[in-house]
């Protein structure tokens, strides 16, 4: 399976709220408030991978920031459940951190639920390790942890 990598547009957002609820369960996933706060905060930029086809779908998108301190931080990264074992999240997570560190950035962090298995392997297969954990980070009672890597 092939996706084109493109930046967000404002006709995405129902498509990428909607990708968001399918992703994550209540109180994870964003709300539409939340999504398009974060969509529109400073340093931050949205990659959608569409599918290569007459007809192109949203596959998947990823939300990262540039924060000042030259760390980037990985929003939320969402891949429709068809799509997935595809390359598809590695495919956007790479994109992300070679924007970033073409922008600056010296290393890269993200939260994830700590039960969260699959995430955990797939980061970790990424050569992020964890940090720290975050008590009661999700809903005020599921914890996260602080996932990072450095950036070459």
């Amino acid at each position: 399976m092939r996706f084109r990598l493109r930046d967000f547009e404002s006709d995405d957002f129902h498509t990428l709220h909607a990708l968001d609820q399918a992703c994550f369960p209540p109180g994870i996933s964003y709300s539409r408030r939340e999504l398009a706060f974060y969509l529109s905060a400073r340093g931050v930029f949205t990659t959608v991978a569409e599918t290569e086809s007459k007809q192109p779908q949203i596959a998947g998108f990823i939300v990262a920031q540039k924060r000042p301190s030259g760390i980037g931080h990985v929003v939320t990264i969402d891949t429709d459940e068809k799509y997935r074992r595809h390359g598809l999240g590695s495919l956007l997570m790479k994109s992300v951190e070679d924007r970033l560190r073409d922008a600056g950035c010296h290393g890269m962090v993200l939260e994830t639920a700590v039960d969260n298995a699959a995430a955990i392997a797939f980061y970790k297969r990424l050569d992020y390790s964890i940090l720290k954990t975050i008590p009661h980070y999700y809903q005020g009672r599921l914890d996260a942890y602080v996932m990072i890597k450095q950036l070459k």
